[in-house]
């Protein structure tokens, strides 16, 4: 009996150690926060806008192509177009380009649209106004091809821009005696015969005057075979040496009479 008892003792003693030993605190599960997505903004990055060094380069940029599609339509220079829109409008910032659109100071004449006046030759004279500088571009080029006064530019070189810059003088577009000189100078400071020269391509010759060695101005009452007369020419010659190809003349035009 004492050794059932003792036997018994020794097993509740060692099941009591034994339960100790296997019971385990258990770890808690590590939970991983779910991972968002990132939400990328896809927006369009904002375009660097154009700096300029002037107004009149600013003017230039917004104009070109403008004066382009008019030179290709009525066959007036983009360089001249350009020049005269500069001087005419002081690059855009003039009254008259800011309130009315007029880039080119065409008075009203026969206009029956819009009007505003302002001070010229005159006190508070009528200009034309324009609902969109464009329609003023357009203006400007059906006032010189629809009008005799200009028909000898017509008769130019596209090339030549001191022709026609000297011509519109001459025709009465401006009283500044100094008007062809400073369209001249705005076209080769600003290179503007490259407008020129992009829209004729191939057949775009540079034009210089300069390399001929004596050239006549037209006077009232001047034809070409007087002039040809005078410098011992025919008038195919003289037409030639000017790439003319009427027989058109303006006061003021400068022809060359001998190469």
């Amino acid at each position: 009996m004492k050794k059932i008892v003792v036997i018994c003792c020794l097993g509740l003693i060692l099941f009591s150690c034994k339960t100790k030993k296997t019971a385990v605190t258990k770890r808690p599960t590590r939970t991983t926060q779910p991972t968002t997505e990132r939400q990328t903004n896809r927006t369009t990055p904002a375009t660097t806008p154009k700096v300029y060094a002037s107004k009149t380069e600013e003017y230039i940029d917004l104009y070109k192509e403008v004066a382009q599609q008019e030179m290709q339509l009525y066959g007036i220079p983009a360089s001249i177009t350009l020049a005269q829109g500069i001087l005419e409008s002081a690059s855009g910032y003039g009254r008259l380009s800011v309130e009315a659109n007029n880039h080119f100071g065409i008075k009203c004449h026969e206009w029956t649209g819009a009007r505003i006046y302002h001070d010229d030759d005159e006190l508070q004279e009528c200009f034309r106004k324009y609902k969109d500088a464009k329609y003023s571009f357009r203006d400007h080029s059906l006032f010189l091809k629809e009008r005799k006064r200009y028909a000898g530019l017509f008769d130019l070189k596209k090339e030549d821009y001191k022709g026609w810059a000297k011509g519109l003088r001459a025709a009465g577009y401006a009283t500044d005696r100094k008007y062809p000189d400073k369209l001249i100078s705005l076209i080769e400071r600003y290179q503007l015969h490259e407008f020129d020269k992009k829209v004729l391509g191939k057949n775009y010759t540079l034009y210089e005057p300069a390399s001929y060695k004596e050239t006549y101005t037209v006077t009232k009452g001047d034809t070409l075979y007087s002039i040809s007369r005078k410098y011992n020419l025919s008038v195919a010659e003289l037409q030639k040496l000017n790439g003319l190809n009427g027989t058109n003349l303006s006061i003021g035009q400068v022809l060359i009479v001998k190469p």
